[in-house]
């Protein structure tokens, strides 16, 4: 059996598997709950021993220290290795996971948002808002495919309206660079709603991510409303800059807990018509399919997919 993890910067997702096959005894941790990475690992196999292991990390990976983006963990590869006895030892960027997995859901785990039917033998961009805002590509090679470990999400923002740009000078202010992780994260949307309320010199009824969507839900709050319209757009236009960059005609899908925890308030006309909004490309990125992914388990998917796909 091989040990999965998707590691992100509030959950750490363990679960078991047979190199390529689906995860069981799937378990989820907070990561606040553990000092370090090895003793959520110790929780979870309680005494099993394992040979090998796939970890998808919420982080860029150079060498063998791995410090996490939007949490307090870090960890060493080679003393991670040893100290729980694997012969062998992957570490991934999380996006690389999910990218791996996309080619594995099944048609009822994906919800269509526009475009046609992709193209199977052309890439695929993944983007995905959680902690953090995840990206990658899956590109076409022999034998299968190369996921790209990418810190994509970190491309500075870029306002299409007027509105927009409001919320952009504002929040330059308090960030300085602003990436499209921070308007297109948990985070980004309490950013969103702060922004605007700012913007209309306005209370904002929301503190947390959660409360956002609650505010938007029952029209408590308008800029909490607000917020959530916008990030359907600042989304839509960050998936078909990826589908342009990448030249995704396999389609673009859009992963992370963000998107399924605002289920019906995630608008995704508003999506789609940002994602079309390219101008003279508008030809070029409207046959393109577009599809948000229902399942939260696809990293822990594309860990086990892992070595076969590289």
């Amino acid at each position: 059996m091989r040990l999965l993890a998707d590691i992100g910067g509030t959950n750490a997702r363990f679960a078991l598997a047979q190199p390529g096959g689906m995860p069981i005894e799937e378990r989820h941790f907070p990561v606040r709950d553990f000092a370090v990475p090895s003793d959520a690992i110790d929780v979870y196999l309680s005494g099993r021993k394992i040979a090998d292991a796939v970890i998808a990390v919420a982080t860029p990976i150079n060498g063998d220290e791995v410090r996490f983006t939007n949490s307090h963990w870090a960890f060493s590869v080679e003393d991670l290795r040893r100290r729980h006895g694997f012969e062998r030892l992957a570490v991934i960027n999380d996006f690389v996971a999910q990218a791996l997995a996309m080619p594995h859901l099944a048609p009822q785990e994906v919800e269509h948002m526009g475009g046609g039917a992709g193209v199977p033998t052309r890439p695929i961009a993944v983007l995905g808002p959680g902690t953090g805002l995840g990206v990658s590509a899956l590109i076409p090679s022999r034998g299968g495919w190369t996921a790209l470990s990418t810190q994509g999400g970190h491309v500075s923002f870029a306002p299409a309206d007027a509105r927009e740009q409001a919320v952009l000078d504002c929040l330059r202010q308090r960030f300085g660079q602003v990436s499209n992780e921070q308007l297109l994260s948990g985070r980004g949307l309490l950013n969103l709603a702060e922004a605007l309320a700012a913007v209309d010199k306005r209370a904002c009824a929301a503190k947390s991510p959660e409360e956002v969507s609650e505010a938007a839900r029952d029209s408590r709050c308008l800029s909490c409303r607000e917020a959530v319209r916008m990030f359907s757009g600042v989304l839509g236009t960050a998936a078909g800059d990826l589908a342009l960059v990448y030249g995704a005609h396999g389609g673009v899908f859009v992963a992370g807990g963000v998107c399924l925890r605002l289920g019906d308030q995630f608008d995704r006309t508003v999506f789609r018509q940002r994602f079309e909004a390219k101008g003279r490309m508008r030809h070029y990125v409207g046959p393109i399919p577009t599809w948000l992914v229902l399942r939260g388990d696809t990293g822990l998917i594309g860990a086990a997919h892992f070595r076969a796909a590289d």
